[in-house]
């Protein structure tokens, strides 16, 4: 048996760890779905002509651009203490990714001719009625690759919330190495795991890539 790698350790943690696998996959989809609303919300402020929730919006998009998500998880788990930390973290993933999908969202909405635009006037849309039924339709299909890649980035910070006591793969692996002394095996464990989750997803997402290049 080798001092480096025990078969059993890697048995026994394997199991530990698929049964917060769940956890995991339940904070990135909230987190993404908190940041995809939130993100649109920013970019819809950051094209307001009212300039002050302009320029909010931008300064906003750039804090939390500008400073690591793990500092963001500290701010909000001491500003936040009676909110469930779970809470917390899928609270920081979505601040966190929101303003990454804002500047998608930009992205997507500023490719949309300006002749839409122009028809939607010319039809006396109200607001409302032009972003959802002409602009949003238009601007969202394209970005949605961008947007699954985000995702899968999103997923791989998760185990960031074992640093404010969230019960995911990083958490059970780092509790088993101190009762074990054995890191080596869980650790690599979470790793593949992880691996085997995200890179099919990324085939997903190359794929989504190629259609969306295709029809344009």
């Amino acid at each position: 048996m080798s001092d480096i790698w025990n078969w059993q350790t890697a048995a026994d943690v394997f199991w530990k760890l698929i049964k917060v696998v769940p956890v995991t996959l339940e904070a990135t989809f909230l987190g993404f779905a908190l940041a995809a609303v939130l993100g649109l919300v920013w970019a819809l402020m950051r094209r307001s002509r009212f300039r002050p929730v302009s320029v909010l919006s931008y300064w906003l998009i750039e804090f939390v651009r500008s400073t690591p998500l793990l500092v963001q998880l500290f701010f909000l788990y001491l500003a936040l203490p009676r909110f469930p930390v779970f809470v917390i973290g899928v609270t920081g993933l979505g601040l966190h990714y929101s303003a990454y999908l804002a500047e998608v969202y930009r992205g997507g909405i500023e490719a949309v001719s300006q002749g839409q635009w122009e028809a939607a006037r010319a039809l006396n849309f109200s607001p409302l009625k032009t972003w959802t039924r002409i602009i949003l339709p238009q601007a969202i299909p394209p970005i949605i690759p961008v947007m699954g890649n985000y995702l899968i980035v999103l997923f791989k910070e998760t185990p960031l919330l074992f640093a404010i006591n969230v019960v995911e793969m990083m958490s059970v692996a780092k509790k088993f190495g101190s009762h074990t002394f054995q890191y080596t095996e869980a650790y690599t464990i979470v790793g593949v795991l992880f691996f085997l989750m995200s890179y099919p997803s990324s085939l997903l997402v190359r794929w989504a890539e190629q259609r969306m290049a295709l029809k344009q």
